[in-house]
């Protein structure tokens, strides 16, 4: 059984402190001090991560960090409420940054603030926006920064083999860095073909589904299936139906989210696959599809999962 790695936020962020705070407030004299409890009482995530940093020039104060893998309409308005709740419980000046590790559909503008007027009052909230894909790889090696190694693949100029296989190797030296392998693996199989990522690092599916991202991944398909079984229960007119909706929606979301990803695995491997092989994955649960990954990143060849698919 693969032993479970913390691959969230405040894990990343640990390795290095201070090179972290000093990137993301472009203050070369700032140091980490420690990383604070960042629960509140109505938002609490692995991806969001408190620093207590000092400036000899800012005195003490607060990095605010949310890591963010796909940005949505509502991130300046957690951005808002976040900071505010933080710096309320620390009586600290706050730095709040956003880190966006994958870009947005087109029709989605980034925002670097939250502004609201209201009968005559306005709330304002700026934050740092860093966009992952606009930062440059050779970054990560130069200061350096271990915390953004598993995203190589992601940043500009990352997605080459010899990039990703150069972040590897820093992974591979440092007994800490290594159980981030498979969340580097992850990022890379959004550029790289997967029978490649599989020749130049592991792939382990039992830590990478420890990953605060790749649940993000399969929550967007449990966000669609909801969706789909409210308004499948409103259709029936009834209290029950739309309990059972909601219900059956849950299931086939979080069915529709693996299997989506099994059938991008597929095709990354082996180019375009049979539609009779895509049918073939409705109605199996989302065990019977995770074992299904697994055989698509071991096979050798489409025929040879078939073959196992069969089986």
């Amino acid at each position: 059984m693969a032993k479970a790695a913390d691959t969230g936020g405040k894990r990343l962020i640990s390795l290095a402190p201070d090179a972290w705070v000093q990137w993301v407030t472009q203050l070369p004299e700032v140091v980490a001090k420690e990383i604070l409890a960042s629960e509140f009482q109505w938002i609490s995530r692995e991806t969001d991560v408190l620093v207590k940093a000092y400036s000899a020039i800012h005195g003490d104060f607060l990095v605010l960090n949310e890591l963010q893998l796909r940005y949505t309409k509502y991130m300046p308005l957690r951005m808002r409420a976040y900071a505010a709740l933080a710096q309320e419980r620390y009586r600290l000046p706050i730095y709040p940054v956003l880190i966006n590790i994958l870009p947005p559909p087109p029709t989605l503008t980034v925002a670097s603030s939250y502004e609201q007027e209201f009968l005559g009052l306005r709330a304002i909230q700026d934050y740092r926006g860093i966009n992952l894909w606009e930062v440059d790889a050779e970054i990560v090696f130069q200061q350096p920064l271990p915390s953004l190694l598993p995203f190589v693949p992601v940043l500009r100029g990352g997605g080459e083999a010899a990039v990703v296989q150069r972040a590897l190797q820093m992974l591979r030296t440092d007994a800490q860095l290594n159980q981030l392998e498979p969340l580097l693996a992850f990022f890379a199989s959004f550029v790289l073909d997967s029978p490649l990522v599989q020749q130049i690092m592991r792939w382990d599916m039992a830590i990478l589904r420890e990953s605060p991202w790749y649940n993000e991944i399969l929550a967007e398909g449990l966000q669609q299936g909801i969706q789909q079984g409210v308004q499948q229960g409103i259709q029936q007119g009834v209290q029950q139906g739309i309990q059972q909706g909601v219900q059956q929606g849950i299931q086939q979301g979080v069915q529709q989210g693996v299997r989506n990803q099994l059938i991008r695995i597929l095709r990354q491997r082996f180019g375009e696959i049979p539609e009779e092989v895509e049918v073939s994955f409705e109605g199996k649960n989302v065990e019977q599809l995770e074992s299904l990954i697994d055989s698509a990143l071991a096979a050798n060849s489409l025929a040879e999962f078939m073959q196992n698919l069969s089986a």
